[in-house]
């Protein structure tokens, strides 16, 4: 068994480490805004559920930093090794000495992993809960690690991300829009194939009151990248686009996955490589709820 074998959704996410990791450099910005933002004066311990390649975690490191609260605490947890390690490597090179990096591996999906979390002023979960098999569990045990008065965001949802234009020159126009349908057919099957997978049938705002949390509100955000893109941005267009490939393949037509394929290969006219009008746009969704004071 490889150090992914805990993930519910078995995607081996060690093999994605470094397009994690490029794409923590596309949403630098965004994320440092988005910690700002949610590090007030009551936070001093901050929990990263699913820390991934550390990009999140790295940026409330900061943010506390530039808060002055020495002596803060950042918790990462992971239920992938791997990716826990590198997590921490980030972390680290930014936490300096004022900031606590404490490494939890660990399941969101485990009801006891409460007792072996601080309890946190701000759980951030972002892209995590839907890769469990019950969300709504997953919720609650988040819930059970606040502190009172913390308050837990998930960043789930939003609008999908867009990166091409809607009519490439060839094949049908609206490839993105085909590949969203797919991507959800995707989804829904990946889901399915997990042991006890359950279905959630209402919104996340829901589901944080339904967990007793109040207060509940959200805002989103966006990652926006405008064309011409940097070196950097474009290969973290094109690694999205070859996950994008893989993931659909079968739920999306023959032609629309040959196309990919032609956009993949860098020999090709259609390679993205040279194309000098890609962009990325996407709105992400952070749904907040806060653990009652009594």
């Amino acid at each position: 068994m490889g150090s992914h074998a805990h993930a519910h959704d078995n995607i081996d996410w060690p093999s994605r480490l470094t397009e994690l990791r490029r794409a923590d450099l596309l949403t630098a910005t965004a994320r440092a805004e988005v910690a700002a933002r949610l590090v007030d004066d009551s936070v001093r311990t901050v929990i990263d559920m699913g820390s991934g390649s550390g990009g999140w975690a790295s940026s409330f490191a900061e943010a506390l930093r530039a808060a002055g609260k020495p002596g803060a605490i950042v918790v990462l947890v992971d239920a992938v090794p791997d990716l826990l390690a590198a997590a921490e490597e980030s972390v680290r090179a930014v936490a300096g000495a004022e900031i606590e990096v404490v490494v939890v591996h660990g399941d969101a999906a485990d009801p006891e992993l409460a007792r072996r979390l601080p309890a946190a002023d701000l759980i951030w979960a972002s892209h995590v809960v839907h890769h469990l098999p019950d969300e709504r569990q997953g919720v609650r045990n988040l819930a059970a690690s606040l502190a009172p008065g913390g308050r837990l965001a998930l960043a789930e949802g939003g609008l999908p991300s867009r990166f091409l234009a809607n009519d490439l020159g060839v094949g049908e126009p609206g490839l993105q829009q085909r590949l969203d349908v797919a991507n959800t057919q995707w989804f829904k099957a990946m889901r399915a194939e997990m042991s006890g997978s359950i279905p959630l049938t209402e919104g996340w705002s829901s589901v944080l009151r339904g967990v007793g949390l109040v207060d509940v509100t959200a805002f989103s955000y966006l990652f926006d990248r405008p064309a011409p893109l940097s070196d950097a941005d474009r290969t973290t267009v094109i690694d999205r686009v070859r996950w994008l490939r893989d993931t659909t393949e079968g739920w999306c037509s023959a032609e629309d996955t040959a196309l990919l394929d032609r956009m993949l290969d860098p020999g090709d006219q259609l390679s993205l490589v040279d194309r000098e009008d890609l962009f990325w746009l996407q709105a992400n969704t952070v749904h907040l709820g806060r653990r009652p004071l009594a």
